[in-house]
């Protein structure tokens, strides 16, 4: 569920070796639920608990008139059978020390055969109570052969992996949060993976999902009779199934600030085309850069770079007059492409991202935790930023209000913009985060007095002078009443319809 863009390519790539012809990519527990839907008759919302040997993914999918989507994905993608495994493993090898005070964690040859029949044991206390676990001739010394015997028991598998099932808990209520669905309104909980078979995760699952799991397909095969499911649909083969998947992680552009401003939000159901329009920061700029990047993290810097590209060749113009729509372009395999055009000249860079430039497993997931664990900060470093970018944009709008003011104007106007204008600058030269924000209210509630000033007076004094080259931002893209600047002097001017 949780592979990204260079692993979806891969996974394409050795398919293309194999002699396949690629049709379509989709995750592990969008399989499941093809497996296990296709006899469902009312709509249901369906959650998908797949444990493996290496990885752990939660998914809730709603399932509605032949339709399957995916609401939400979650999970660990350092969780699985290898860590029941470790454990035992690290049990046996204490155990032994303890008994004949022989270190075998340093003897490569004994280790595999404890990993081999530590394995047996798990598999076997998944269907028994007990199990003798027999290596003789583990090592030698000066005494003689060792050997080791140690009983087993269900119930000392499940104390010694104690925090491997707690840790299964986090992914699952986090799953169901962002699906907006409680534990109560689950319709099916569904099991897949080998480690589905042992009864502690069978019940930790039902606990957590308050549903007892559907376990009508063997786990191990589940995914493959979903994906061949699939494969009958695009064929022709399965009439009236239609799959829709989801994007795990957000995808931004780098904004004035270093600000990620999102184009593609998490858990949004893919394939997705989305366009948002900008424009320059600054007079007569040439050239606007495009960054990309994947995370949830509010600030660029934080989240993972996906690729860049540069539009050039942008006519010269007062700041926030150019147009550049930007679309973000998610294809049925979770494939990225991002396309800047120059609405005026038509020019158009473009990207496909590829293989090299995407998350590992351990990163997409690590991504996530960050961001929750950073919040707070991140959520006052972006205020930060808002507040500075607030503040210089008043600083152009000002400075170029000054300059179109007529020569009649009065001249103790002109000293009191120039003068709460000085302020505002030597605040953001101070880097003085209050007095910025006080210095821009302060100045934002003159400008707006003599608005309304210039309006009560109607025709005798003349208008106002505009405020500044900016377009009108639209509310869906509201920051404060701001609007957000890109890096390479971009402003962030209106959302423009998508197709989706």
């Amino acid at each position: 569920a949780y592979f990204n863009d260079s692993q979806r390519n891969a996974t394409k790539a050795a398919g293309e070796i194999a002699g396949l012809k690629v049709r379509r990519i989709i995750n592990e527990p969008t399989a499941a639920s093809l497996a296990y839907g296709l006899d469902s008759k009312a709509d249901q919302k369906v959650a998908i608990y797949d444990l493996g040997g290496g990885t752990f993914d939660i998914s809730v999918l709603e399932i509605s008139d032949g339709v399957f989507e995916v609401l939400a994905t979650d999970g660990d993608t350092q969780l699985g059978g290898d860590d029941w495994d470790n454990a035992l493993i690290d049990f046996i090898v204490a155990d032994f020390k303890e008994k004949e005070g022989i270190d075998l964690s340093g003897q490569p040859d004994a280790l595999q055969r404890i990993k081999e029949e530590a394995e047996k044991a798990k598999i076997a206390l998944s269907s028994s109570q007990n199990y003798d676990l027999n290596l003789p001739f583990i090592t030698a010394d000066a005494t003689g052969p060792k050997h080791i015997q140690v009983g087993l028991s269900r119930n000392k598998l499940e104390q010694l992996t104690d925090h491997l099932f707690t840790r299964t808990r986090k992914p699952v209520t986090d799953c169901l949060s962002e699906a907006g669905v409680s534990a109560g309104e689950l319709d099916e909980l569904v099991l897949v993976g080998g480690m589905t078979r042992m009864p502690k995760v069978v019940e930790t699952a039902k606990e957590l999902a308050s549903k007892d799991p559907h376990q009508g397909v063997n786990p191990d095969e589940v995914v493959a009779i979903g994906a061949a499911i699939q494969g009958g649909v695009l064929q022709g083969d399965v009439k009236d199934v239609l799959l829709l998947d989801v994007t795990p992680l957000t995808l931004s552009i780098e904004t004035e600030g270093s600000r990620a401003t999102a184009m593609i939000e998490r858990n949004t159901t893919v394939p997705v085309k989305k366009s948002q329009v900008f424009s320059t920061a600054v007079d007569n700029q040439p050239a606007v850069d495009i960054r990309i990047c994947q995370g949830e993290r509010p600030l660029f810097a934080d989240n993972k770079l996906l690729g860049n590209f540069q539009l050039s060749g942008i006519d010269g113009a007062p700041r926030g007059m150019p147009q550049i729509e930007v679309t973000f372009d998610i294809d049925a395999n979770g494939i990225l492409h991002v396309s800047a055009t120059d609405k005026k000249s038509g020019k158009e860079q473009k990207i496909s991202i590829e293989g090299s430039s995407g998350l590992s497993e351990d990163e997409i997931e690590k991504a996530k935790r960050e961001a929750e664990a950073h919040a707070e900060e991140d959520k006052k470093r972006a205020e930060a930023v808002d507040t500075k970018n607030k503040a210089e944009s008043m600083v152009y709008q000002v400075e170029k209000q000054i300059g179109e003011l007529p020569e009649e104007a009065p001249a103790e106007l002109k000293e009191m913009l120039t003068g709460k204008l000085d302020a505002l600058k030597g605040a953001l030269k101070a880097e003085d985060l209050d007095l910025i924000k006080s210095t821009t209210e302060d100045l934002e509630k003159s400008l707006g007095e003599l608005a309304q000033a210039a309006q009560a007076a109607g025709g005798a004094g003349g208008p106002m002078p505009d405020m500044g080259g900016a377009p009108d931002v639209s509310p869906a893209d509201e920051d404060d009443g701001e609007p957000r600047q890109a890096k390479g002097k971009v402003v962030d001017a209106e959302v423009v319809d998508a197709e989706k």
